[in-house]
């Protein structure tokens, strides 16, 4: 129950800083984005502080194998850049671009009864639906003894 107590006031703190900062208002996003015409900085301020508090704390992080709750240390440990990850910064640059949300923010939104953010999630997890069937497909095809089948094959 404390883990659980405890992922809800971060969730908390963490929606209350997209709003107190500008980052669950879309126009504010895109102004940012906006290098080009009227940019507007302030995100610019938002982002280092970002980094400027999980530096250490990943620093510290990594040092631990427990949580302060106890729990296992479970940070990432893919460190290069493939394919994968450079389609899906694209793709993400691209939808943040054009929606001026990302996933946080758009949870933000659907929390406030925005539509807008209600759309997003709803792309987003249309997005993350498509995906999880392309590679369980692509999975199945690398194991299967005949190789992948080619595309109009009725799968």
């Amino acid at each position: 129950m404390t883990g659980k107590l405890t992922a809800l006031l971060a969730g908390l703190l963490f929606g209350l800083g997209l709003i107190v900062s500008g980052m669950a208002n879309p126009a504010k996003v895109l102004g940012f984005l906006d290098l080009a015409g009227a940019w507007d900085p302030s995100l610019a301020l938002v982002m280092a502080g970002a980094i400027g508090v999980g530096l250490p704390a990943f620093a510290v992080a990594r040092r631990r194998r427990q949580s302060l709750l106890g729990a296992a240390m479970q940070l990432p440990t893919a460190k290069g850049i493939d394919r994968r990850l450079v389609i899906g910064s694209l793709l993400f640059g691209v939808g943040w671009g054009i929606a001026g949300i990302c996933p946080g923010p758009a949870l933000v939104l659907l929390g406030a009864g925005q539509v807008k953010g209600a759309v997003f999630v709803v792309a987003m997890l249309a997005g993350m639906l498509i995906f999880h069937r392309w590679a369980r497909r692509k999975q199945a095809d690398s194991r299967s003894p005949s190789g992948p089948r080619p595309s109009g094959s009725g799968r």
